[in-house]
């Protein structure tokens, strides 16, 4: 009988280490297959979107074919939702989630993140003529916002009593403030900023301070440190290269701030 017990467990001990040694890193298996699978947006310009040739573009698609390059591999984009990126990289249909997601307490309970590769904030922007650079600075200026947005709620709690806030339905409505100089200064996303960037502006919008700071970050599935770590190494070489920074510039019309 203890003979038959030990034989028993010798043979699950040796089942388990088979198991874990079968059980591939994701690392070894992109390298493997020689593929990075990674989930993109398709719908939020200008981190992602498609071309009328249904082509995919943006700074999350470039991120994602610069990191595999890095890799030595080819790169799979695969499209997807704010709602199912996190389930796709749990059922193991991609590798990476790169589609302008933040860091919260209720995602690091389900996946990790890499260091983070994008600014997403929320800021006023102004020309380069307007001094400002805290929310003292806004007295006696004319504001736009987008109404009932985070920055609209938040600038309302900081701007001094002279200034004026205006505020607009859209954020169409807050890019036309800008550009036909109804306001000095706009407080809205990055994203708006970069549209308004794009439609080439006399005074072109800078950042002046910032409202609320959410940086974008890399998702990807629980104890994969060797993927974690050599992501976090590739980014950290395309930081201090520039080559990231030429990405936020072409895309969001920004460089990548100094504190990413």
């Amino acid at each position: 009988m203890k003979l038959s017990k030990l034989l028993l467990g010798l043979m699950t001990g040796a089942l388990l280490i088979s198991a874990s040694v079968a059980r591939a890193d994701t690392l070894d298996d992109i390298h493997k297959n020689g593929v990075l699978r990674v989930a993109v947006p398709q719908d939020f310009p200008p981190f992602g979107s498609v071309t009328a040739d249904l082509k995919p573009q943006g700074l999350d698609i470039d991120v994602a074919t610069l990191i595999a390059k890095k890799l030595g591999v080819k790169v799979e984009l695969i499209p997807v939702s704010s709602a199912n990126r996190v389930p796709y990289l749990q059922t193991k249909k991609v590798d990476l989630v790169i589609s302008s997601m933040g860091k919260n307490a209720e995602r690091e309970k389900v996946i990790d993140f890499t260091t983070a590769y994008a600014p997403f904030f929320n800021g006023v922007f102004g020309p380069a003529d307007q001094k400002v650079s805290a929310p003292a600075d806004l007295a006696g200026k004319t504001i736009g916002v987008t109404r009932g947005s985070v920055e609209d709620l938040e600038l309302s709690k900081i701007a001094p009593s002279s200034a004026t806030i205006k505020r607009y339905e859209d954020n169409n409505g807050t890019i036309s403030s800008f550009l036909s100089n109804q306001v000095q200064l706009v407080a809205t996303g990055n994203v708006i900023a970069a549209a308004i960037i794009a439609k080439n502006p006399p005074k072109k919008p800078e950042t002046k301070f910032l409202i609320k700071d959410s940086p974008c970050f890399i998702g990807l599935n629980k104890d994969e440190k060797k993927l974690q770590d050599k992501v976090n190494a590739i980014l950290a070489e395309i930081k201090k290269d520039g080559e990231l920074s030429a990405l936020t510039v072409k895309w969001l019309g920004l460089p990548l701030p100094a504190n990413l």
